[in-house]
């Protein structure tokens, strides 16, 4: 089983795009996994349909019993996030679980209690099975939620012996890509020629390389700025990472996300569809027309 994590340094290059298209490439033979819990999207081309749903506790959150708070104002006064109000009810929103009012309370009045955090899902969608998820509105511990649902893909692609664990993986270099590439195989970086796009490209390039992952780049909309994309290519050589796509601008890819598909879907003989099929074959070594 191969581990391959689709990242990019910033949001909107095109990763999704491209992660969606490899999942149809594998044949079958991978699980999806959608880690950018905070703003999750590969839902929106492969359509799953959910088979099992959990709900993701992580983190505390606090709370007063008025029958046993004897209002002495410890707490109010130690709160640095300022979540109790003078009546001496904890705002869960506000309130961060650090647990200092809790420890304090000389009346024993606070509670601590696990937080519902978000959800995830096991689905089912036309290329094969999916993992994904939701966090909460403002929650955190989006890391301990993408480690969640990788574990959970791993285990399906052993229970169905499939070959691949395909990754899309949250944007930026935090702590949910830190999750994300941990451990996997390969790191295929998804950027764009814009200063933007090479200045984050070189922070995933450098975190990746902290881990002692492989990584090979994909440069998307090649054609908006051919000089930046030479400079990616310099960049890229300099590092000795391979260059293992560029991706000419295409109009059919929002037609084809507007229609919920695949660009190889939608397009299968456009330039992009083809060079989506060589990056594929580069990464798993086998030949798809």
């Amino acid at each position: 089983m191969k581990q391959i994590a689709i990242v990019s340094g910033k949001g909107g290059t095109g990763k999704t795009v491209i992660a969606s298209a490899l999942s149809g490439l594998a044949g079958k033979s991978a699980v999806m996994v959608d880690c950018d819990v905070d703003a999750p999207d590969l839902h929106l081309i492969l359509t799953p349909k959910i088979i099992e749903e959990k709900e993701f506790y992580a983190g505390k959150v606090a709370s007063i019993d008025a029958d046993k708070c004897t209002k002495c104002g410890k707490c109010l006064e130690k709160c640095r996030f300022d979540a109790i109000s003078e009546d001496f009810v904890i705002d869960p929103i506000s309130c961060e679980g650090c647990g200092v009012c809790y420890r304090i309370c000389p009346a024993g009045a606070v509670k601590l209690t696990e937080k519902l955090s978000g959800r995830y899902f096991l689905s089912d969608t036309r290329f094969g099975p999916m993992v994904h998820a939701m966090l909460g509105i403002a929650e955190e511990n989006s890391g301990k939620l993408v480690s969640l649902v990788r574990r959970r893909a791993v285990e399906i692609a052993k229970e169905k012996k499939l070959e691949y664990v395909l990754i899309d993986g949250p944007p930026g270099i935090g702590c949910p890509v830190i999750a994300a590439i941990t451990g996997v195989d390969l790191v295929l970086v998804v950027t764009e020629p814009t200063l933007s796009g090479i200045h984050d490209l070189e922070r995933i390039v450098e975190l990746a390389r902290k881990f002692k992952i492989k990584t090979n780049v994909c440069i998307n909309k090649y054609d908006i700025n051919f000089e930046n994309s030479k400079a990616i290519e310099e960049y890229c050589n300099d590092k000795k990472i391979n260059v293992i796509g560029k991706m000419y601008y295409n109009n059919e890819v929002t037609k084809a996300m507007m229609n919920r598909k695949t660009i190889l879907e939608y397009s299968p003989g456009s330039e992009i569809s083809r060079e989506i099929k060589n990056v594929w074959n580069k990464i798993a070594g086998k030949k798809v027309k």
